[in-house]
């Protein structure tokens, strides 16, 4: 168990600055951003203290939208995850067996303060603040496991919005890697969730895998920044993988699969193939992340309480 606070000293943080999720939960469409983005750096640690690496936010345009569907993989190309069932074991997706190394299903009950003592293979990051710098990052009094689910509950105490950041295998190291997650989050404004692959040594000029990515009660996209693209503290990320889901998140169970293979970055949403990437694709080490944060833009209501439920996850290499 890894639990980085504020008051570590350490260089590692995966803290950034990103495009909030555009909310598309109204439409059954995926929606394609043509324009290859750029996005700011955010907050790093750097022994112990914050320091900003760029403040500007850019947006694509809302006029740049295009509608478009979300494609179906061939079954003899991609493996057929269980939707229910955690699964245990190796898979064979793409022509590769991966091999699993990593999986949990929450089975044992743990209330607020105790998961990562009932979980000691997780890590957390503690005392952060968060993406957009209003939320703080406090697992004790976010983080619970109860009927079989590993629960963020978001919300405010003392005017603080409180989140959390987990690595569910702690600061494993991945060079490629398959992640599928089954989970559902409530309808709530102020909070997102995302799923992340994020480099090892903090260095984001290695790449940032986001799968999947959006605020609570959202339809979700994947995102992916081409390595080496940092420019004035901000990443060009590949427009192309940016497609909407056609349900929200808050509609029940789903289950996002990222696959970061040798030149190629696929995500799937409930086996479907959303999107792939070949020119944003990270060549260096990645740990597995799960965030629920503050919404980067809007407000966030001190009445909001929120949920993001992991059913399970599991991972390959």
């Amino acid at each position: 168990m890894t639990i980085r606070d504020q008051n570590t000293t350490t260089n590692e943080s995966s803290i950034r600055v990103k495009q909030n999720s555009r909310d598309n939960s109204s439409t059954n469409s995926t929606i394609n951003i043509n324009d290859d983005l750029r996005e700011p750096a955010g907050r790093r640690t750097v022994g112990g203290r914050r320091k900003r690496i760029a403040a500007g936010v850019a947006v694509a345009a809302a006029g740049a939208l295009a509608l478009g569907l979300v494609q179906q993989p061939s079954p003899s190309e991609a493996s057929t995850t269980s939707l229910t069932a955690l699964p245990k074991g190796d898979v064979v997706s793409n022509g590769r067996t991966w091999k699993q190394s990593y999986r949990e299903d929450f089975s044992t009950p743990a209330p607020l303060g105790s998961v990562l003592s009932k979980y000691p293979k997780m890590g957390a990051y503690d005392g952060y603040n968060d993406t957009s710098g209003r939320g703080r990052y406090a697992p004790s009094k976010v983080l619970s496991v109860a009927n079989g689910n590993l629960d963020f509950w978001l919300h405010t105490e003392k005017g603080q919005p409180l989140v959390a950041a987990v690595l569910p295998d702690d600061y494993a190291a991945h060079t490629t890697g398959r992640v599928s997650i089954r989970y559902k989050t409530t309808n709530t404004d102020g909070y997102k969730f995302v799923g992340m692959l994020w480099p090892t040594d903090d260095d984001w000029n290695k790449g940032e895998i986001d799968w999947p990515e959006g605020d609570l009660g959202s339809s979700v996209r994947p995102a992916s920044a081409i390595p080496g693209s940092m420019d004035n503290g901000m990443m060009t990320f590949d427009s192309s993988v940016q497609k909407y889901t056609t349900s929200p998140q808050s509609s029940g169970y789903h289950v996002a699969t990222t696959e970061w293979d040798h030149g190629v970055v696929r995500f799937y949403w409930n086996n479907s193939l959303v999107s792939e990437t070949r020119k944003a694709v990270p060549k260096d080490p990645m740990r597995v992340t799960m965030q629920a944060e503050t919404a980067i833009t809007g407000n966030v209501p001190a009445s909001a309480s929120g949920h993001v439920d992991i059913d399970w996850i599991s991972i390959w290499d």
